[in-house]
């Protein structure tokens, strides 16, 4: 992976996690807790599309769907233990 591959990766998993954020709380976490937020996401998001048998596309477009739905699903656990 090459530094722009990288800037990219976390860029979108800044964004991911900021999106999921809206969603969930209403506003975003810092752009670490973003970023972390965002690449878990991606994870579980591309986990559970692969379960399901859902597939996006591999495009930037279709990665940061992936990821926002995966960190929506991160969030909303998390709210479920903090309870």
């Amino acid at each position: 992976m090459d530094l722009m591959s990288l800037l990219i990766f976390l860029g979108l998993g800044a964004l991911a996690g900021w999106l999921a954020g809206k969603v969930i709380k209403g506003g975003g976490s810092g752009l670490i807790v973003n970023m972390v937020v965002g690449i878990i996401g991606s994870v579980i998001g591309g986990w559970t599309f692969g379960q399901l048998g859902i597939s996006v596309g591999n495009d930037l477009i279709g990665s940061l769907v992936t990821a926002v739905v995966g960190a929506i699903i991160l969030l909303f656990l998390v709210s479920l233990v903090k309870k």
